[in-house]
């Protein structure tokens, strides 16, 4: 089929490959324009999915709106088959959406209706749940609401990342629209809509919801940790500075929330504890715990400001 691949980060360039190595022409790849990057921000980065179309001999395009006639007849030129849009970062407005004769198809990372929205893999585990997966969906104008074709379920372990599920959904996502762009071109790719009940929005991250809340029950602390691990990060404050904790298990004891417990960094919570296994000083890099206290003498009793 001809198909029109739209997407940004590293998530989405699996699914652009095994799409290519489907056979199916891929005749335009609309990622973000390259963005300033480096140490000194000077220098223009490509997205991971524009490097990967180049390297493919893809056209590369990044419209800077996606919105009026001309965006619409220039999409509409490409006389495609279907879109296939993955964490591309835009809504597509009614023109984008109806111009494909087949649709867009978009990969999302959660089982719909539970978590539509921006960041469903780090709101998944920061709920606790114990499973979530990836969709093959039809795209319509609402917020992840069209109806799902092809559905791949993955269980969250208890000190899985998120870091860790973006890799494994990544790959399962890449294979599950491999399939449902395969059944969709023999007519037998069948959408079932979502239900009513059980809908929830996965909110964008924001800042301000990574500082660490040690009143917080143990599990919810623990979810927090490895919810935005390794990226924003959940953090604490020692001595003025702060200390990023990029992987954390439930811990033994209690004690005044924010207290270390023992020499294993294990700190008290609302109820229950968890201990750090690894941890990351602002500007340094990731190290165990017990490298991290050879650095800093805490010791039962101390506290940590969350």
């Amino acid at each position: 089929m001809r198909v029109v691949f739209m997407g940004t980060p590293d998530f989405a360039v699996p699914t652009l490959v095994e799409i290519v190595g489907a056979g199916h022409e891929v005749v335009a790849a609309y990622t973000r324009a390259p963005a300033a990057a480096g140490r000194r921000g000077l220098d223009l980065v490509p997205s991971p999915v524009h490097r990967t179309a180049e390297r493919f001999g893809i056209p590369v395009l990044h419209p800077h709106s996606l919105k009026g006639e001309a965006a619409a007849e220039a999409f509409a030129a490409h006389n495609a088959d279907v879109a296939v849009v993955v964490a591309y970062g835009r809504i597509l407005p009614p023109a984008i959406l109806a111009a494909p004769a087949l649709g867009c198809l978009n990969l999302h990372a959660s089982l719909l209706p539970r978590w539509r929205g921006a960041a469903p893999i780090q709101r998944a585990i920061m709920a606790g749940d114990a499973e979530t997966g990836v969709a093959a969906m039809r795209m319509e104008a609402g917020l992840d609401t069209g109806p799902v074709g092809l559905v791949e379920r993955v269980a969250i372990g208890p000190d899985m990342t998120a870091g860790e599920l973006h890799d494994r959904l990544m790959a399962i996502g890449a294979d599950l629209m491999g399939r449902a762009l395969a059944a969709l071109e023999r007519g037998a790719l069948n959408f079932t809509p979502q239900p009513e009940d059980g809908v929830t929005y996965a909110a964008k991250i924001d800042k301000g919801e990574t500082r660490i809340d040690w009143s917080r029950p143990a599990d919810a602390v623990h979810n927090h940790i490895r919810g935005l691990s390794p990226f924003p990060g959940a953090w604490f404050e020692l001595d003025g500075a702060r200390v990023k904790v990029l992987r954390s298990t439930r811990g033994e004891g209690a004690g005044v929330p924010g207290t270390v417990l023992d020499d294993q960094l294990t700190i008290a919570c609302g109820t229950g504890a968890v201990r750090l296994v690894e941890v990351q000083k602002a500007g340094g890099k990731a190290m165990p715990a017990e490298e991290f206290l050879r650095g800093h003498a805490l010791k039962p009793g101390d506290g940590v400001n969350g």
